[in-house]
């Protein structure tokens, strides 16, 4: 026990008043799937029964056509006189039916939870609401709190007064979160607000004791702050929401009394399958390393084959000669499309230059003149 680290026990005011050995139950293993399967399951068990009517939707009094007249088979409302007669009754998609699969109270509404489990997931919750990380990453205002987990005097379990325990939150550093939870008060979305659950609050401090002397009724005018038994630790209470990492202030007694509520005469701690989670560095251990199989070299990639047919670089290591020849008509070929270009310039040039001369011919003798313009001659 000694071994373990110790946790400051503060005073009323704020300051250090002593210390205590931190209980073997913080250091439990953290398991927040289990955490968050327990705390689901257990969250079903306060449930109340709900269903609708049993003669909802099916009281009108209607019987089916039967076939051969082009309707469908549904149940209808018998009469006439009136547009209700003849429309589609009971059926989920009539209009005043029922509802599909009517709701009905004997639904599996409660969940049975292995006890082990149920012990495992109190036992990380206490664990995690001693590691500042976690208090932190779940929301909580600690930045001014001397130390986490936050261990208070026995004097705070004979406080009678909202007045003093506020004081005494204030002077523990808890003064920004009971601020938070404050400000965070809103009017429930939904048809709650309609049904005594008007208003929606996030979850402040929860101050556990071991002897009640007047701290519930100090503590529980708070907003956000709930008061429990170190007796009856309820996982709801410890990881609202099925997260871990609830700000706690303990008494110390209560703190204390986890020695033997966890422990050798009590309930047992839960072992981490794996004390050592690093893997990296059990398998790069000498111990690992010099039983286990050499490294098998990876298989010897290869490029990928070239076509000789397309490609003169493979040509060339199969025949060289091959593959000159077909750089030369390579060749060949780029100097004949030169010279054909030229060819073209050539021809294209001399084209437009006849091409003017027959132009200047037509307009020659295409010009309008007289016949007779110096008089007529038959001879």
């Amino acid at each position: 026990m000694a071994a373990r680290p110790l946790v400051s026990v503060f005073s009323l005011t704020g300051e250090k008043a002593g210390e205590t050995a931190l209980p073997a139950v913080m250091t439990a293993p953290l398991r927040p799937d289990i955490v968050q399967f327990v705390h689901t399951n257990m969250s079903k068990n306060n449930r109340q029964a709900f269903a609708v009517n049993i003669h909802a939707g099916k009281q009108a009094v209607a019987t089916s056509w039967g076939t051969g007249r082009a309707v469908a088979r549904i149940p209808r409302v018998g009469g006439s006189g009136t547009s209700r007669s003849g429309q589609g009754a009971f059926g989920n998609m009539c209009r005043g039916g029922r509802m599909f699969a009517p709701t009905k109270t004997w639904r599996k509404w409660h969940r049975k939870i292995n006890g082990t489990q149920r012990r495992y997931a109190v036992a990380s919750s206490l664990a995690a609401s001693a590691v500042p990380a976690l208090v932190m990453a779940r929301g909580h205002a600690i930045d001014e709190v001397p130390e986490i987990p936050l261990v208070v005097e026995n004097a705070v379990e004979s406080t009678k007064k909202t007045s003093q325990a506020k004081d005494i939150l204030t002077a523990l550093g808890a003064g920004p979160e009971l601020e938070k939870v404050a400000n965070s008060k809103q009017v429930r979305a939904g048809k709650g607000k309609m049904r005594n659950r008007r208003y929606t609050l996030r979850r402040g401090p929860l101050v556990i004791y071991a002897s009640n002397d007047g701290v519930e009724k100090a503590f529980r005018n708070l907003a956000g702050v709930e008061i429990c038994s170190v007796d009856r630790l309820n996982l709801l209470q410890l990881a609202p929401g099925g997260h871990m990492g609830r700000f706690c202030i303990w008494s110390q007694a209560a703190i204390e009394k986890l020695e033997v509520i966890y422990g050798a005469s009590g309930k047992r701690i839960p072992t981490a399958t794996m004390l050592n989670a690093d893997l990296a560095r059990i398998i790069n251990s000498d111990e690992i390393q010099s039983i286990v199989n050499p490294a098998k070299e990876a298989n010897k990639k290869y490029a990928r084959k070239a076509n000789p047919l397309r490609n003169i670089d493979a040509l060339e290591k199969l025949d060289p000669y091959a593959a000159e020849a077909r750089r030369s008509a390579s060749r060949r070929d780029a100097a004949a499309k030169k010279n054909k270009a030229a060819k073209i310039a050539k021809k294209r040039e001399t084209s437009k230059k006849f091409k003017a001369q027959g132009d200047k011919f037509y307009d020659q003798v295409s010009k309008q003149g007289d016949v007779c313009e110096n008089g007529f001659n038959a001879d």
